[in-house]
């Protein structure tokens, strides 16, 4: 039976970054994957490094987390690309929100920049001259290629800091005995560790699934869609639109929130958690989205694993609303899922070496490095 310090089970970002701060305290790991390759939240995002978006402790996080993207990216290149994000308000009340946000930031010391309507179609020609009241810029901030950076971010990780990978390796059975935790594959392996982590996205059935049914955990389901290649259009950073204003973290936490109306325009985008922002991925096409379902973690399945026209109809309506390129032509269409809780992320310690980490939401591409990291010395302190 091999032995290890840490067993990582999920080599998603959530997986993979507790995998990698824990090699880098010179713990042996071992990062375990049921598929032959992550294929969840990790990969069905935008690929957008916002810290911009969240609140409280999550903002640091996601400020730690640019730094080691940054890091990372000096040593190989994971597509990470500092184009910024810039959030476009199309009305008064978002565009109060982004002043009081600009305000905050400002006295935090957060690098950011109030654009008007005349700046906005400068720096963004390719939005329509009619949406636009303002925006709010933040220079810092990232753009990757979610299924480029794993697949670079894994092998880094494997041929450079020495972390074991094994694929296709399913875990039925996680328990402690005499001062240590053993998992069970699917195949009958057992592999033995002072800690095992497992990060296991929305995946309730395998693991614990009796504490899993009784969580409170939720998860979501979003519609995202991507164009082919345009050539000729060059896309500067993260675009986030006015829906987006209305619906993240930091904005909630402004003082004009609560007196915020709902435009009639934008009453069926929110029946179906929509709010629409663009990526530009490095082939040229833009990855457009997208939409939110709910569901417990016992009825996941109701979620369906389709993708609805009418959906993406919506969401492309209003896509054709904010920019002028063609949304229409649309090379491919997924749903995404990821789990989350009203508690910002669900940590159970089941005893002194097992640790389950999942529902960290939609904030898992932008603040996972920087909590991970803070985790890992936590375990080990």
């Amino acid at each position: 039976m091999q032995k290890f310090d840490v067993i990582v089970v999920g080599s998603g970002i959530m997986g993979t970054f507790h995998a990698y701060h824990a090699a880098c305290q010179n713990k042996s790991v071992l990062l375990l994957e049921k598929d032959n390759f992550p294929v969840g939240a990790t990969v069905r995002n935008f690929g957008q490094v916002v810290p911009s978006g969240l609140a409280g402790r999550w903002f640091t996080y996601g400020c730690r987390s640019v730094e080691l993207y940054q890091e990372l990216q000096s040593k190989v290149d994971l597509t990470i690309r500092n184009n910024g994000s810039v959030y476009i308000a199309s009305d008064d009340d978002e565009w109060k929100l982004a002043n009081e946000l600009y305000d905050y930031y400002q006295k935090i010391g957060y690098s950011c920049e109030l654009l008007s309507c005349k700046k906005c179609l400068e720096m963004y020609p390719y939005l329509r001259p009619s949406y636009p009241v303002g925006g709010i810029f933040f220079p810092q901030e990232l753009s990757v290629d979610s299924p480029v950076l794993m697949q670079r971010l894994l092998g880094y990780c494997k041929e450079q800091i020495g972390i074991t990978i094994l694929n296709n390796a399913t875990v039925v059975d996680c328990q402690s005995a005499n001062g240590k935790a053993t998992v069970q594959l699917a195949n009958r392996q057992v592999f033995e560790a002072e800690k095992v982590l497992i990060c296991n996205g929305h995946e309730f059935r395998m693991l614990y699934p009796d504490l899993f049914a009784a969580s409170g955990l939720i998860v979501s389901k979003l519609q995202m869609m991507q164009t082919t290649p345009f050539p000729d259009l060059r896309m500067k950073g993260n675009i986030l639109t006015g829906l987006t204003i209305r619906r993240y973290e930091s904005f909630q936490q402004m003082p004009s929130f609560a007196f915020m109306s709902t435009p009639e325009h934008y009453a069926e985008l929110k029946k179906w958690g929509i709010h629409v922002l663009f990526k530009q991925a490095q082939d040229g096409s833009v990855v457009i989205g997208d939409s939110h379902e709910y569901a417990d973690a016992q009825h996941v399945d109701d979620l369906g694993f389709h993708t609805t026209d009418y959906i993406n109809e919506l969401i492309i309506s209003e896509a054709e609303r904010i920019v002028t390129f063609d949304v229409d032509a649309i090379r491919t269409t997924w749903a995404g899922f990821y789990s989350q809780t009203p508690h910002e992320i669900y940590e159970r310690q089941i005893d002194d070496h097992i640790q389950i980490i999942t529902g960290i939401g939609g904030k898992g591409m932008t603040s996972t490095g920087g909590y991970a990291e803070e985790n890992i010395k936590k375990i080990f302190a």
